[in-house]
């Protein structure tokens, strides 16, 4: 897990279509809030899950670098959009 000091704890990603620009929750089909699990993904990054998803989130960056949905790879079409929660 990250030691930023600024770092959520949890983010909420929201599945957005590929050609929405900025992505809100109004564009989202779906979203999740996922926490910490204290592990690294395969990736190398922290993994975060939660509501049937589980993604590797770069810290520094706060890009999504590795997302499964319900266990499988994101559907071509939609990209996930980051939003930190406290």
């Amino acid at each position: 897990m990250s030691t930023e000091p600024h770092a959520p704890r949890t983010y909420e990603i929201l599945l957005v279509p590929e050609h929405v620009v900025e992505g809100s929750a109004d564009d989202a089909v779906r979203s999740a809030v996922v926490a910490p699990t204290g592990q690294n993904g395969a990736s190398g990054y922290p993994r975060y899950s939660g509501d049937g998803m589980v993604a590797d989130i770069d810290p520094t960056t706060r890009t999504v670098e590795a997302l499964l949905v319900d266990g499988s790879e994101l559907d071509y079409g939609l990209k996930p959009v980051l939003r930190p929660r406290t």
